[in-house]
C-alpha cells in the first residue's frame, strides 16, 4: 500500500461510550426501533448509539441515511448487521456492496466509510480483538471444515481498489485512550485520500457474509447454542438462529429448557419472525433480550405449549454471548421497557 503522512490532527467527536453497571442484577428488554426517529442526520459511525459493552466488547445501534465520514477503527475489528437497508462498504482494499441479513467483517485499521442507498439499520459489534470464524470450524491450515454452517464460497469480498486523487483528507480514528469507555477519537487530516492504493495482497482484508446463506443445525433433540455460532472473538462469541427445522424426536419439546447462563452474559437481537419462546413477553423485531450471566430464564407462560407439534421455526435474530459481565450503554438505558425481568409472572 501506498505510504502517507499525517499533516494536521484534532480531536474527533464520538458518541457516548460510557456505560452503567446492570445492577440491581435484571434481565431486560430493550427497544431498539425506540432510538431513532429517522436516518436522516445520521451516518453509520459517528451515528452509533452504545447499548451494552464492557472492555471485550460494544454493542450499538444506528438509523443513518448519510454518508459516512473516512473511519479507522484502531482498537479491534468490527462485525456490522445490516437489519435493513442496501449501500456500499467503501474500504482501502476496495468496496463490498451491502444488503438486509449481511455481516461485514472490517478488520482492525482498516480505513473505510459507509454509503447508503436511502436508510440503512445496523447493528454493530466492535471488538478489542480479531473476529475470526470459530477454531473448531478450521483446519490447520486455516481452511473451513465440511462440518461449518458455511463455506469460502459464501464470503464475499471486496472489489478492486478505486484509486481516488483527493488531497488534504480527513479520516476519523477510535483508539486507546482516556476518554469515556476508555477510547478516544482523533481526526487526522491527510495530504492524500486513503483510497490511492494501487493493489493488496495477504490474507487480511473485510468481507461480507449473508445470514441466509448460513445452514443450521439441527437434530432429534434440543441442539445446544454452539451449533449456532457464526463468529467469536476474545471472550465473546457471535451466534445466529435462522429458519429451521425443529427437534423431531416423538416427545420433543421445540422451545429451549429453562436455564442459567453460568459462563456468559446472553444478548439477543430479534430480526425478524417469531421467536417462539418468547411469545407473551413483548419482544419482536428490533428487540434485544439480556439475560445476564446467573439469571435463569427459558419459555415464557404459554410458549411451550404453543410450541408442541410445530416442524419448523421461522425466526431470525443474532446473538452475542459474552464471558465477562455487560454494563448498560446509553442507548441502553435509554430504550429499556422497565418490566420484562416480570414477564414470566404473567
Amino acid at each position: 500500500m501506498s505510504r502517507r503522512r499525517s499533516s494536521t490532527c484534532g480531536h474527533g467527536s464520538l458518541p457516548d461510550r460510557s456505560t452503567t453497571p446492570n445492577e440491581p442484577l435484571l434481565a431486560r428488554h430493550l427497544k431498539l426501533h425506540d432510538l431513532f426517529d429517522g436516518g436522516a442526520g445520521h451516518d453509520l459511525v459517528t451515528g452509533r448509539r452504545l447499548v451494552l459493552g464492557n472492555a471485550d466488547v460494544r454493542i450499538s445501534y444506528v438509523v443513518a441515511a448519510e454518508t459516512s465520514p473516512l473511519y479507522r477503527n484502531a482498537i479491534g475489528d468490527e462485525c456490522v448487521f445490516i437489519e435493513d437497508g442496501t449501500g456500499t462498504l467503501e474500504t482501502v482494499f476496495g468496496h463490498i456492496p451491502f444488503g438486509p441479513g449481511d455481516y461485514l467483517i472490517v478488520p482492525r485499521a482498516t480505513t473505510h466509510r459507509w454509503v447508503t442507498d436511502g436508510t440503512v439499520r445496523a447493528y454493530g459489534i466492535e471488538a478489542s480483538s480479531h473476529i475470526l470464524p470459530p477454531k473448531r470450524y478450521l483446519s490447520r491450515f486455516g481452511q473451513l471444515l465440511e462440518h461449518a454452517p458455511y463455506c469460502e464460497r459464501d464470503l464475499r469480498g471486496p472489489s478492486e481498489p478505486e484509486i481516488r486523487d483527493e488531497t488534504d483528507v480527513e479520516v476519523h480514528i477510535l483508539h486507546r485512550g482516556s476518554g469515556p469507555g476508555g477510547v478516544s477519537g482523533t481526526v487526522h487530516v491527510v495530504p492524500q485520500h486513503p483510497f490511492d492504493v494501487i493493489g493488496w495482497d495477504g490474507c487480511l482484508y473485510p468481507y461480507a457474509f449473508n445470514v441466509a446463506d448460513f445452514e443450521p443445525i439441527t437434530g432429534r433433540v434440543h441442539q445446544p447454542p454452539p451449533v449456532h455460532q457464526v463468529f467469536e472473538g476474545s471472550n465473546f462469541v457471535i451466534c445466529n438462529f435462522v429458519p429451521r427445522k425443529v427437534d423431531y424426536h416423538p416427545l420433543a419439546i421445540p422451545v429451549p429448557y429453562f436455564h442459567s447462563n453460568v459462563d456468559s452474559d446472553e444478548v439477543m437481537f430479534y430480526v425478524a419472525g417469531n421467536y417462539e419462546a418468547r411469545k407473551g413477553s413483548g419482544i419482536g423485531p428490533g428487540s434485544i433480550s439480556l439475560h445476564p450471566g446467573g439469571h435463569s430464564h427459558g419459555p415464557h407462560p404459554s410458549a411451550i405449549e404453543a410450541s408442541l407439534g410445530i416442524e419448523a421455526v421461522d425466526e431470525l435474530a443474532v446473538m452475542v454471548d459474552t464471558f465477562r459481565p455487560l454494563e448498560l450503554g446509553e442507548a441502553g438505558t435509554a430504550s429499556d421497557d422497565g418490566k420484562y425481568a416480570w414477564s414470566w409472572n404473567q
